[in-house]
């Protein structure tokens, strides 16, 4: 393969770390060297709908804190629409629908806030041709360090019964306690709690995208 013209060779395969969430994340981790650091600001001042917060912790095969992890989050904002060309509307002034978190090096937390997102369409149609909409949800992906690729993931509001019941992507997970680990917790008005299994009992659900 390598001596036929315009293939290259395969380059090693490197986890990410040890301090990948230093490197993207230099604002979080108490280093200032960007005068405006990407990722700090998810919905911004002007979007509109409800106002949530989200926490949770990253945990490893044996339920330790993985402290070194680093989550980048995006999602649609409260009318369904995604801050892109294709997402479906227009959205509010700064609002980016992205952004970029990392554990707190003592206890392992990590938390954003946000508005809660509205349901978006599934890719294709149904087979009567209507447009399947997927419940609302906030799209995840996870890197520290040991993972060779950042693990994908999804998370859902236990407040949406009928819209997770009908999701199109939770109705492809058979087992009901897998489909449980992409449910957040309600924990108050405005807050939910989304912990993180990488391995062992519990394992969150990750998607191969």
């Amino acid at each position: 393969m390598r001596d036929r013209p315009g293939y290259l060779p395969q380059t090693p395969s490197q986890t990410a770390g040890p301090y990948v969430h230093i490197g993207l994340a230099p604002g979080a981790a108490g280093f200032s060297i960007f005068a405006c650091e990407l990722g700090g600001d998810i919905a911004g001042p002007n979007a509109r709908g409800e106002r949530i917060r989200i926490e949770g912790r990253v945990t490893d095969g044996t339920g330790a804190p993985v402290k070194d992890a680093l989550i980048e989050v995006w999602q649609a904002n409260a009318a369904g629409h995604y801050a892109h060309p294709e997402g479906g509307g227009e959205v509010e002034e700064g609002f980016r629908g992205w952004g970029r978190v990392i554990c707190d090096f003592e206890t392992g937390q990590w938390g954003f806030d946000t508005v809660k997102p509205g349901p978006v369409p599934w890719p294709g149609r149904s087979p009567e041709g209507r447009v399947v909409m997927q419940a609302p949800h906030v799209n995840l992906w996870i890197v520290a360090r040991g993972i060779n690729l950042g693990l994908n993931t999804r998370l859902y509001f236990p407040d949406e019964e009928e819209a997770n019941a009908a999701d199109p992507l939770l109705g492809l997970i058979e087992q009901e306690a897998r489909r449980e680990t992409l449910i957040a917790r309600r924990q108050g008005r405005g807050a939910y709690r989304f912990d993180i299994r990488l391995q062992g009992e519990g394992e969150t659900v990750f998607l191969d995208i």
